[in-house]
């Protein structure tokens, strides 16, 4: 678990010139204006209070998440053109191409495990161990004969129809 230190442990982005949009270089200083992620370190910060946890773009494309000590904790899976949103309360990760989910406070729930999982919606989300990526026009879609959904803890609860 990522928890704060205290209430009032936490991080402030900055950002160079008059307006904070992507590209320009952003980066977190502490409450004592020390800098702990350098200013374009990071092609983009989206966090602005980083408490427990920031989101970040990356130099190669893809997003993490990082700790209060700038430390990358995980990759944050990339939905249509940014970082995963939270969807009840969870939002995707990714490691070794396997997808898992997130709680607001930066918590891993359900470890990477699945090829491909939706987001969460009522307290299920359907995931899948096979599936295949197909282009769709400017989308990608998700294709496997054995989705399945499980609950916030992980747990299978019933197969997709």
């Amino acid at each position: 678990m990522f928890a704060c230190k205290s209430e009032e442990d936490y991080l402030i982005k900055v950002y160079e010139g008059p307006e904070d949009y992507m590209g320009v270089p952003s980066g977190y200083v502490n409450q004592q204006g020390d800098t702990i992620v350098p200013l374009g370190k990071y092609q983009y910060c989206y966090t602005d209070t980083l408490r427990s946890f920031g989101i970040v773009l990356k130099q190669d494309g893809t997003c993490a998440a990082i700790n209060r000590d700038g430390e990358e904790l995980y990759e944050v899976y990339w939905y249509d053109n940014g970082p995963d949103y939270f969807s009840d309360g969870l939002f995707r990760i990714v490691k070794n191409e396997k997808i898992g989910y997130a709680d607001r406070d930066g918590a891993i729930v359900i470890p990477p495990q699945f090829s491909c999982a939706d987001p969460f919606e009522n307290g299920k989300a359907r995931v899948t161990f096979d599936c295949v990526s197909v282009p769709d026009e400017e989308h990608t879609m998700m294709e496997s004969s054995s989705w399945f959904y499980i609950d916030k803890r992980g747990n299978r609860i019933q197969d997709s129809q």
